[in-house]
């Protein structure tokens, strides 16, 4: 892995959120990426219920300061910094006021899924790759956790279809158990069409259910990982169907060797070092 840059985009990562199947996975990878030679970015939502001053998150100006727009509105992208305490990695967020002040992830206090989450997606989208766009960092691998980071690959592909920094840059997504029940917005196609998306490329979404937001993600993606031991049947299904390099899922004790040979033989059609 010396000197391969992976780019891991994660809608949780520890230790800033609470320790979850997803979570664990976003900060054990690229660890171990990181303590075999190579370049690692890590993005996630800088949600509002992350203590800023006990992780030490700190604005980076020069990031900052662009709009996105979503859904015809301009919503200001704000880029958080902060460094895994004895990892020397270090993480980014994407902040905005509208989108990630409430003290709360993805649902209220009920367990109700924000009716906001659909945009919530997109401007993290868009937001990690304008940011890499800054950075000037180019990745071998993007690495795509969690449901809310999962619409990065359809605009990757399509949005930002003829963006060079990206020609070279393949996508794993990694597909968990852990989803949602019911649907977003069912005026999240329509946003996105918003963005100039092709309506064929976009049709499945029309129903957001977990189910058809992670079959999206898989069409968009050059690699798929089964993060979960059982996964949701239609999900599963879709995955055996498709003709891609999959991996199947492996327990944290055992993932290291697996996910290199799977980066470097399946993703980079590379021989093993």
């Amino acid at each position: 892995m010396k000197d391969k840059r992976i780019l891991y985009v994660s809608s949780e990562v520890v230790p800033y959120l609470p320790e979850t199947e997803i979570s664990s996975m976003s900060f054990e990878a690229p660890r171990m990426v990181n303590s075999q030679g190579g370049q690692i970015r890590i993005f996630m939502p800088r949600f509002g219920n992350i203590n800023e001053r006990r992780h030490q998150l700190h604005e980076v100006i020069r990031l900052s300061g662009m709009n996105l727009v979503i859904n015809d509105l301009d919503m200001p992208l704000i880029i958080k910094v902060a460094s895994i305490p004895k990892e020397r990695m270090q993480v980014y967020f994407i902040d905005n006021e509208d989108y990630f002040k409430r003290k709360a992830t993805l649902t209220d206090e009920d367990g109700k899924l924000f009716s906001d989450n659909d945009e919530r997606a997109i401007f993290f989208a868009k937001g990690v790759i304008e940011t890499v766009k800054k950075l000037n960092w180019a990745p071998d691998i993007i690495h795509v956790h969690g449901w809310l980071a999962s619409l990065l690959p359809l605009y990757l592909r399509n949005y930002y279809g003829n963006e060079p920094l990206f020609k070279e840059s393949k996508i794993v997504t990694s597909v968990y158990a852990r989803g949602f029940e019911g649907a977003l917005d069912d005026g999240m196609q329509k946003k996105i069409l918003f963005d100039g998306l092709e309506e064929e490329k976009t049709a499945i979404v029309s129903e957001p259910t977990y189910e058809n937001i992670m079959k999206i993600a898989i069409d968009n993606s050059d690699a798929i990982i089964k993060a979960s031991e059982t996964l949701p049947e239609g999900i599963d299904a879709y995955i055996e169907n498709i003709d891609k390099p999959k991996l199947d899922f492996k327990p944290k004790q055992e993932f290291a060797q697996a996910y290199q040979e799977f980066y470097l033989r399946d993703v980079l059609n590379e021989k093993e070092d």
